[in-house]
């Protein structure tokens, strides 16, 4: 293949996943929503400024939107991976529309507070919460694996295209109509979101078990990322990361206001270069996940975003502050879709929209804190001081990546690996039996003893993450060959989702594992039920449970 042949492909890489009909359907509508999203933060941010001059409060209006990501995200995750994530999405677009409607009628009656305006914020933010793990998790359901950092990177230009004019609409539309429209036009622009997502035939796939209860759900979820060392590093820094680079979204009106003496309208022009920066940041995550390792993006993109923060807040100069913040969009949309992208190349389908839920909520939760952090810096002492501190901050991020560097993974990990063979069952189980102890015995030459211990130690996390508990290894004293591995889960139905959670991953791990083994007469495996009795019968002529009504395994 000629050179002249793959530079047009790589040119347009980042657009390939607009190919595919349903996510270039969802994506156009997204992006009016992100508009319409936008605009109500330009809106609601500087009528706080009206209805209060204390920075503190100008601050909160963008806690109030990001802390229901933080406080509904991880429910919201734990519903898209149990039902519909289609009808999911849809059920949060809709509430968010009801709230800003809401807000808009309480709006034209002349009603709003500050305290009311940032509860109502904070209601639309729960509905936006409750949308986002949906639509993040269905992307992969709508386009090519291969290019799922694209479509990944995508939704974020969607937002970022937004914010590129959004906030300067918003300023205008303030300007000239009034706060209040600012809320209406949030509403409108739900709606064709709402139609996108109506007229998506997500592929139905019956489920081989029936989904978890919302608290198991949860649980399981919340161990995955515990467990998993490329997820749990990526929320981790994906928190660092948003508290540390928070001062931009909760100061920029007090900037625009009072280091440029301008208005909305200078606050929205600010927002859109920091906008444009983020579309062309958005746009560059392909080639530079093709040219530089992910730990040394990361590093890049905190250090220019943290030297141009600081920048910002000892600008007085209109020009300097936008080029400023054209750098931080740019730099900090990068540093936040390589995180993301993490994310989604690290977990598997039956945990992603789980994991993504908890990126987000560490994400915005960093945001929502470090917003009133910096807010209240700025109070006590200055703008400039909140700045630099909070640039310093995000400067100092990087060295987190020592001990929780970036995950290098590939979507072929994360397939899920084909079941070998149907575990054999002799007594009448019913998905609630348990616990169940499982049994894993290998026949290990003491030669191999070290390497085999270090792969168990790898496999252990396997079984923690896709949901066993108690995980022990242990040696046979009177023979040293005699390895037996143990672990229990709840009850038989947790048993069968921890087994249909292997991914191609972990199967290679586990042959590893077996390669150790030397085989031999009667069965490695031994599967117990914990506490027997209510496999046995009461009295010598109660009748045995029935097949029928205790099934083995759930419908197909």
């Amino acid at each position: 293949m000629t050179d002249g042949s793959v530079r047009p492909a790589r040119r347009w890489a980042a657009l390939e996943p607009l190919r595919e009909r349903s996510f270039r359907r969802i994506w156009s509508a997204s992006l009016l929503s992100n508009f319409g999203q936008l605009i109500l933060g330009v809106g609601a941010a500087w009528e706080m400024t009206r209805l209060t001059p204390a920075p503190e409060m100008v601050a909160l209006v963008q806690s109030a939107l990001m802390l229901p990501m933080m406080l509904v995200a991880v429910p919201a995750g734990a519903i898209a991976d149990m039902f519909d994530r289609r009808k999911v999405a849809m059920s949060g677009l809709a509430f968010a529309t009801f709230s800003a409607a809401t807000l808009t009628t309480i709006a034209v009656l002349g009603w709003v507070t500050p305290w009311l305006l940032l509860a109502f914020c904070f209601l639309i933010g729960a509905g936006v919460a409750l949308y986002g793990p949906a639509w993040q998790a269905s992307v992969i359901e709508q386009v090519r694996p291969e290019v799922l950092p694209a479509a990944v990177a995508l939704s974020s230009v969607s937002y970022n295209i937004a914010r590129s004019f959004g906030p300067a609409l918003g300023g205008i539309v303030v300007v000239a109509v009034g706060a209040m429209a600012t809320f209406a036009l949030n509403a409108l622009f739900y709606l064709p979101l709402l139609l996108a997502f109506w007229l998506w035939r997500r592929p139905q796939v019956s489920p081989r078990l029936p989904p978890e209860a919302m608290h198991r759900a949860i649980v399981s979820g919340a161990r995955y990322a515990i467990h998993s060392e490329a997820v749990r590093n990526v929320i981790v820094r994906a928190f660092v990361s948003g508290f540390a680079g928070a001062s931009v979204l909760a100061l920029t009106p007090l900037i625009a206001r009072d280091l440029l003496g301008g208005d909305a309208t200078t606050y929205g022009l600010l927002l859109g270069a920091n906008g444009v920066g983020a579309v062309a940041g958005a746009f560059a995550v392909s080639a530079m996940r093709e040219k530089l390792k992910p730990e040394h993006s990361a590093w890049i993109c905190a250090t220019v975003a943290g030297l141009m923060i600081g920048v910002l807040g000892l600008s007085h100069s209109l020009l300097l502050s936008a080029a400023s913040l054209l750098l931080i969009g740019a730099t900090y949309m990068l540093l936040v879709t390589l995180l993301s992208v993490g994310v989604q190349l690290s977990a598997p389908r039956w945990v992603v929209a789980r994991a993504l839920s908890w990126f987000v909520s560490a994400l915005t939760g960093g945001i929502a804190i470090g917003a009133g952090l910096w807010g209240e810096v700025a109070s006590r002492w200055d703008l400039g001081t909140a700045m630099l501190s909070s640039g310093l901050a995000l400067m100092l991020t990087p060295l987190v990546g020592l001990m929780l560097p970036m995950p290098r993974v590939s979507h072929v990990d994360i397939e899920p690996a084909e079941l070998n063979s149907e575990p054999e069952v002799g007594l009448p189980l019913t998905l609630r039996s348990g616990p169940v102890e499982i049994e894993i015995d290998y026949r290990v030459d003491p030669a191999d003893a070290r390497q085999f211990y270090e792969v168990m130690q790898k496999l252990q996390r396997v079984r923690l993450r896709n949901g066993a508990f108690g995980w022990s290894l242990s040696r046979d004293i009177a023979d040293a060959t005699l390895w037996t591995e143990r672990f229990h889960c709840p009850t038989w139905g947790d048993y069968l989702r921890q087994r249909s959670r292997l991914t191609l991953a972990d199967r290679e791990l586990q042959n590893r594992a077996d390669g150790f083994h030397t085989p031999g007469p009667g069965s490695r495996v031994r599967r117990r039920l914990e506490r027997p009795l209510g496999s046995v019968r009461w009295r010598a002529d109660t009748p045995a449970p029935s097949g029928d009504h205790m099934p083995l395994y759930p419908p197909q």
